[in-house]
């Protein structure tokens, strides 16, 4: 989605291993993961964090109406010094975006993010985080294999 971000293949692996955090934000679906809703989970220090909407249950199904984060979550992430966020939505951005602001914030802020994760059986709390990106030379992104271990 940018001409100016490194592929795939030229990241940092780090932010995709490590400790991390999951919480369930409950908003209707089709809003905004605002700053307050994360600042909680932010001020435990967490670096990694998996947000649980449950606001797309279906993966054979796609609806266009889930949850995605607001250009000031993403702010928050990117001040708390977070290096990765994930989400159980097919995108951090809300269906109909045409300018993909959390991306850029995501891309400015240097935070890493997962899409399309399967958190709907993974109960809130820390985990070990273990999702590496395929090498793919010159992509924007990669399919991954999420993991997460209990602490």
């Amino acid at each position: 989605f940018s001409q100016t971000a490194p592929s795939i293949d030229e990241v940092d692996l780090a932010p995709y291993l490590g400790p991390c955090t999951v919480i369930t934000c409950n908003k209707p679906r089709g809003a905004l993961i605002e700053a307050f809703d994360v600042t909680p989970v932010l001020t435990k220090g967490a670096k990694r964090v998996l947000v649980r909407t449950l606001s797309y249950p279906d993966p054979h199904h796609f609806n266009t109406d889930f949850v995605a984060f607001s250009p000031d979550a993403i702010d928050s992430f990117g001040q708390a010094g977070v290096l990765l966020v994930g989400i159980d939505t097919p995108s951090v951005d809300p269906f109909a975006s045409k300018d993909l602001q959390a991306h850029n914030r995501l891309l400015k802020w240097g935070i890493r993010n997962l899409e399309g994760l399967c958190l709907s059986h993974v109960a809130d709390g820390d985990y070990e985080l273990i999702a590496l990106p395929l090498k793919l030379v010159g992509f924007d992104a990669s399919p991954v294999r999420a993991v997460l271990r209990p602490y």
